[in-house]
């Protein structure tokens, strides 16, 4: 039997977009989505020429989206759902990416809509990709190591340049002036349910503990956020700053506020609809995607991230080259463990772009059709060649920005399609690894569930992976999984007596799924990429670790004797 009507709205930031989706709740049916890409910069994003580690974002876009994603949608739920009216709405849930502080003022008015900060990159939103801090990164490590080693254990042992602290040590050096004109730096994920409720003031904005747990170093064994005298130690005016930022962060299930009459009107919704406390997009579509003990949710886009709960009461050893261990951080009530890979999608989208011939196709949708065409014609290691996924760094195992890219193997023979094909299996590589790491810790993975995008629409790299991994790859029902899950927080925010939920569970039970197709792994594939596999962590720990290296001259040899044998099979 189904329940009474009631929908919740689910809004998603992303990285080059965002998007909204409405819920039924009856039925957990998306009756309608509406994605807005950010007009400002190069796809959405703020660029430094000077720079390639600057990557931020217009607040100004944030604000012009929501109206634009929440009335779109409005208008498709009135059209695809007879019985939907806007103000059956009873929820709504945020996510965003992240780590992506934004410098505000007192009235946690962001500092870009200053006239004189207008053009000021460092008064920008701070999007997560952003590397320039990367040297204060490794000063806060070792600082942590000398100072307060356990605040590194619940980190992976490395403090990373996407994230918070290292960001606002680094804006306080390249731009003082920036940093001075701060009164508080609010998280994105924050920002937007504090700008729904009506209400910014930096002391008076919820924070949400998937945003202060995994990236501000904020743990209440030790009291919240670092003490004062380790910050001092780093620099006396991030001391001083705390005081101005928050002593409390909370699961998801809080409340952030209400819908405050402003908003309301602008987005055409009721008043005083319950607004849950923010978190980030991957954890947030770990939900979405129905993620529980034992499952990993990877969530593949632009990059990737790697999701997995164990239930709160269980001793949890810590995972070295994680992106932390926060209790509440996906479900209230359960540890959360975020890894992931910093590129994976803006791998491929670098190729196709910049390095694609012209007889792949007219633009980039021929071309990554015609590359996947051509490419699921060859055999594992048919092409000879083997990458490092690093492009964007490494954000799990090694936690080291300054990390690149490498493509070994390629002769005056090899084409396009070869090499993207390499590339899908360097992320398929990279993603395995972590799945060994967290294994190795104790952290059984009975079940992947993969949503995004390129889980959706590449089937070649759901097939590689499967392959990779040696498991099976299942695909979550929802293409806009972490809108969805941010929906689902929005329906438990507003609590069973309005039409919600009583806990994540009971949502998820309504709401998630996957889809009939799954990608079984091919036994003789899986073999092949067991060999080169071995070579890839040879390749890993001689160009990513500080131990001395191992040797290195058989592997292009390897890749060769490979290649041949898959070559003499082929069509067999």
């Amino acid at each position: 039997m189904k329940k009474a009507r009631s929908y919740a709205l689910g809004l998603d930031y992303g990285t080059n977009s965002c998007r909204s989706v409405i819920l039924d709740l009856s039925d957990g049916t998306e009756v309608a989505t509406h994605v807005w890409s950010y007009p400002s910069g190069v796809d959405g994003i703020l660029l430094d020429p000077k720079d390639p580690n600057c990557a931020r974002q217009n607040p100004k876009d944030y604000h012009e989206g929501l109206e634009i994603i929440v009335r779109e949608a409005i208008k498709k739920a009135r059209r695809s759902d007879r019985c939907f009216k806007p103000e059956l709405i009873i929820g709504i849930g945020v996510d965003t990416t992240g780590s992506t502080p934004i410098p505000v003022d007192r009235d946690g008015v962001p500092l870009a809509f200053q006239s004189r900060f207008r053009k000021n990159l460092a008064a920008m939103a701070w999007l997560w990709k952003d590397h320039t801090g990367h040297e204060e990164a490794a000063e806060i490590t070792e600082k942590a190591r000398e100072m307060r080693p356990q605040y590194l254990a619940k980190y992976g042992g490395t403090y990373s340049s996407e994230w918070f602290w290292s960001k606002l040590l680094h804006c306080k050096r390249a731009a003082p002036d920036v940093f001075a004109a701060a009164h508080s730096f609010v998280e994105c994920c924050d920002y937007i349910p504090a700008l729904l409720a009506g209400d910014r003031t930096p002391d008076r904005i919820v924070r949400g503990i998937c945003a202060a747990g995994h990236k501000a170093m904020y743990c209440e064994e030790w009291g919240g956020l670092p003490d004062k005298e380790f910050l001092a130690a780093l620099d006396p005016a991030l001391a001083d700053l705390r005081d101005r930022l928050y002593e409390k962060a909370v699961p998801s299930d809080h409340l952030a506020g209400r819908l405050c009459k402003e908003w309301a009107n602008k987005l055409g919704l009721r008043e005083g609809i319950a607004i849950a406390a923010g978190a980030f997009d991957a954890h947030m579509g770990a939900v979405g995607a129905g993620v529980r003990e034992g499952v990993l949710s990877k969530i593949l886009g632009t990059s990737t991230c790697d999701m997995m709960v164990v239930e709160g009461s269980k001793k949890l050893a810590d995972i070295p080259g994680v992106c932390g261990i926060v209790k509440g951080s996906i479900i209230p009530g359960y540890y959360g463990i975020e890894a992931g890979q910093s590129a994976v999608g803006d791998i491929f989208l670098w190729f196709v772009n910049h390095l694609t011939p012209s007889s792949y196709g007219k633009n980039a949708e021929e071309r990554f059709a015609s590359l996947g065409k051509a490419a699921a014609k060859l055999k594992p290691g048919e092409h000879g060649l083997l990458a490092l996924d690093w492009n964007n760094g490494n954000r799990t195992i090694l936690v080291d920005a300054r990390l690149t890219g490498l493509l070994l193997g390629q002769t005056l023979h090899t084409a396009a399609h070869e090499v993207y094909r390499a590339l899908i299996e360097a992320t398929a590589f990279g993603a395995l690894a972590i799945i060994k790491r967290i294994e190795e810790y104790g952290v059984q993975i009975s079940e992947i569930v993969n949503c995004g995008g390129l889980a959706v629409k590449n089937p070649l790299l759901m097939q590689i992976y499967a392959d990779v991994t040696n498991r099976p790859m299942k695909v979550a029902r929802s293409e806009q999984t972490c809108a969805v899950g941010a929906a689902v927080f929005g329906a438990v925010a507003a609590g069973k007596e309005a039409g919600g939920f009583a806990d994540v569970a009971e949502a998820q039970a309504v709401v998630c799924g996957v889809r009939k197709k799954v990608y079984e792994p091919d036994p003789e594939s899986h073999k092949v990429y067991s060999e080169i596999y071995t070579l890839y962590r040879q390749l890993h720990d001689a160009f990513g670790t500080t131990q001395a290296p191992a040797k290195l001259d058989h592997v292009m040899k390897d890749l060769i004797a490979i290649r041949d044998r898959q070559r003499r099979t082929a069509g067999t």
